[in-house]
Order: structure tokens, then sequence, then C-alpha cells
């Protein structure tokens, strides 16, 4: 049903006509009046919706700005180099602490035992590759049998997947050279780096019925790590220093010392005051938009209130204890109207000590400083935050009012088709009185023209 109301037109017969249309269009118009109200009110809550999205996209801003703060509090701003990384590279994984490693005497990076027999074949499913078929496959000091006495089996093709059915962590290959005529060759690769032995004898435990090569039997990393000697099977080494990890990707040459570094960079946490400043700057500015002589239509909402107060909280925050206590000590000052802003100048004057103070300060998540975007968190959550809980009630208001709209609508436009029919039936009599009123009027003129000669 439509919330517009339409004045009925009125089509009459009596000289009255347009008198009782005009009655029509005027109850129209009174009776509009109170759904216009509503559709005001509608557009009101459209407008606070409106609005409160604006205010809860810059809180998010500075929420995002301070969990950005409050996760270098909590990695110190770290940043990982290496002094050589075609020997060593590293990353960050969990450190907190500036300091620093050296890595010695690479000697050896972790590879995988990769070996071909030392013979070809003429072909890989016809030539046989022992008399009986039984052969001896020994991994890492392990023997596992092979049996290619089946019909069918005892040929390259067959060892190939009798190797890789065991699943034993290594793969078997036929490598086909071209060339001569034995061009087929068998193939075992280990599946992980490591040193190992991989041998495929003819002949259980006899080592000189070995038909692999012997020339790349896997190897370790081999390295020293602040002058203790470290030997891992996999390059990628996680498990040494805690929150660090390197690659091992080449060796030294002698005397060589590699310097893995954890340093705190100021730069990362200069960008993230300078972040909070324009963040802090947009939501306090959403703000005043709504508060004073000339504010918006969430003048006096109890979310704005909530919102002026946590930006105190931000702006104002104190540290019970440490050399760096609050916002100002780190560069960042507010001026008599509330703008806040950034000295570079006097934060990368700062000493070591009062940056690596900064981090405590910002603390993490859910201590010191970063412990703040919990309470903007609060108001912004898309889920059950103030913002999200208040436009769900606008949304049931709306709702609401659009319900009594459509009702009030439904009873003017049957008040008006009554009315309607009401002019109609008077319009009729008025139009049946106006015709023997000319009946009249015809007689008497006849009458005088008899009787006097003359219309009166």
């Amino acid at each position: 049903m439509s919330s517009t109301i339409t004045p009925l037109r009125f089509t009459g017969l009596s000289t009255f006509s347009e008198d009782f249309q005009s009655i029509l269009t005027r109850a129209a118009q009174v009776a509009a009046l109170p759904v216009k109200y509503l559709q005001n009110q509608q557009s009101d809550l459209i407008t606070k919706k409106q609005s409160l999205t604006a205010l809860g996209t810059s809180v998010q801003g500075l929420g995002n700005a301070i969990a950005n703060l409050a996760s270098l509090g909590e990695s110190r701003s770290l940043t990982a180099t290496s002094s050589n990384t075609s020997v060593a590279v590293v990353s960050l994984n969990g450190a907190a602490t500036p300091t620093s490693y050296t890595i010695t005497d690479v000697t050896s990076i972790a590879s995988r035992a990769s070996e071909t027999t030392v013979s070809g074949f003429a072909d890989a499913d016809t030539a046989q590759v022992d008399a009986d078929g039984l052969l001896e496959l020994e991994l890492g000091g392990t023997t596992h049998a092979i049996d290619l006495t089946a019909p069918g089996t005892n040929n390259l093709n067959g060892l190939r997947d009798a190797i890789n059915a065991l699943g034993l962590g290594v793969t078997a290959s036929i490598i086909d050279t071209g060339s001569g005529a034995t061009p087929q060759y068998l193939s075992l690769t280990a599946t992980s780096p490591g040193e190992t032995s991989v041998e495929l004898r003819t002949t259980a435990g006899s080592a000189a019925s070995n038909l692999l090569t012997n020339s790349n039997q896997g190897s370790n990393a081999v390295f020293k790590l602040n002058g203790l000697q470290v030997e891992k099977t996999d390059n990628v080494i996680s498990d040494v220093v805690p929150g660090l990890t390197f690659t091992i990707t080449g060796t030294t040459e002698p005397n060589e010392s590699v310097v893995l570094s954890l340093t705190s960079g100021r730069g990362g946490l200069a960008n993230a005051l300078s972040g909070l400043v324009t963040a802090y700057n947009a939501a306090a500015d959403k703000v005043k938009t709504q508060i004073g002589e000339n504010a918006g239509l969430l003048s006096g909402d109890y979310i704005v209130g909530q919102i002026r107060r946590t930006l105190s909280q931000v702006a104002g925050y104190h540290a019970a204890s440490g050399d760096v206590k609050s916002l100002v000590d780190l560069g960042i000052e507010l001026d008599k109207n509330g703008v806040m802003s950034f000295n570079s100048v006097k934060f990368y004057s700062l000493p070591t000590a009062t940056i690596d103070a900064g981090f405590a300060f910002l603390g993490s998540s859910s201590t010191g400083f970063g412990a703040l975007g919990s309470k903007l968190d609060e108001i912004t959550n898309p889920f059950n935050g103030l913002i999200k809980t208040q436009q769900d009630n606008y949304d049931t208001t709306d709702r609401r009012i659009g319900r009594n709209i459509a009702d009030l609508v439904a009873r003017i436009e049957q008040s008006q088709a009554t009315l309607s029919i009401k002019l109609q039936q008077a319009d009729a009599l008025l139009n049946s009185l106006q015709g023997q009123q000319n009946i009249l009027t015809g007689a008497i003129e006849s009458l005088n023209v008899t009787t006097f000669g003359r219309r009166a």
C-alpha cells in the first residue's frame, strides 16, 4: 500500500461540484499531516543510522590504529636481518627482545639422499634386474625385503612400483638417458633432507651386491651458533632460538661470521603513532558534528557521550610506572581545541632507552595502552557493539512506524471514500433541487407573461 495520500477526484452534476472537490482535497491534506510527521521520523532514523555508521567507521579506524600500536608493543617492532643472506636468512617467529646471534663454520647444508643404479638396463619392462627377483632395500640402517618373483615384475617398472609401495620416505623413478644399449636407470631420492644411507642389494646383508651409486647419501646442516655446534636434518631451523626462524642457504668461508640481528626500528613506531593521530582526529571530528549548537540528530545520544569519554581516555592515558607514562612522552601533542599532532622531531631525538620504554607503555592488546582497543571494540563490534545495538533499535522503530503509516493511510483512504460517497449524495440532492428550482422559475416566468405580458 502506498504511503502517499492522493485526493479523490470528485465528479458531480450540481453547480457545487468544485466546492465538494475542495472539501475532499482539504480533508486529504489535513488527514495527511500525521502521516507526514511519521514519514519525517523515518527520514530522521535513516539520517541517524548514516551518522552512526560514519561514527563507527571513524572509531573503528582509531581502534585499528591502537591495535597496530599494541602489536608493535608486543613485538617491540623488531626486524630480523642477516649480514649475509647467501649463508643464512632469518625471520621473526615470536621473538620480542632485541639481540643478535652469530653463525660460523657452516660446513654443510642439508640435502636429500639421491642415488641411481650403477648400470643401466636395455628397457624398463622386460630386462631383469635380478636373477632370483629377491632384493633388499636399506634405508637409514633399516632393511626392507623386495619380492619381484611374481610374473612380469622382475624389471625396472616392477622394482620402481615395489619400492614406492613401501612408503618409506624414498621415491623411485626411472631415468631414460636415451643413449647406448642400456639407457634405462633407476633413481632413488629421499623425500626429506638429512644425512642417511640408501642401498639396493641383490643379496640380503651383502653391501657388495649394492646396485646403487654411493655419491650422495644426503647431508645435514652443520654449523656453529654463538660457538655451539649445531647439526640439523633440515635447513629451515626454528627450534634452536626461541621466536626465531632461520634458513641455512650456503656454507661459510674460513673465519667468516654471519650475524643475525634483531633490532627495534623507530620508523615503524613513528608511522604507527602518526596513524594514531590521524585516526584520533578523524573520530574527534565526527563526534564534534553531533554536539553544540549545530549538532546533528545524534545530539544527546548516549553513544556520542560514550565515544567522547573513550577518546578522552585515549588522549589522556597514563601508565602507573615506567619511563614512558603517556603519549606526550613519545611526541604526541594535544592543542587547546583537542586536535592531536605528532612531533616527529621530538620523537626521533628520544634516547633508545625511552623508545624501549615506549614499547612497554604500548603493551599488548590486553595490557597497557593497547588494551584501550577493547573499549573501542565495545562500541564498534559488528555483532554486539553499542552502535550495532542502536542501529538494530532504529530498524525496529522504523518497521513500527512503517506499520503505523500503512494503518493510518488505510483508515484515511477509507474515510476519504466515505466522505466522497456522502458528497456525491449531497451533490445529487442539490442537483435535483436545482432542477426543481429551474422548473418552478420557468412556471413563474410563464405566468408573468400570461398575466402581465412580460417576464418578471
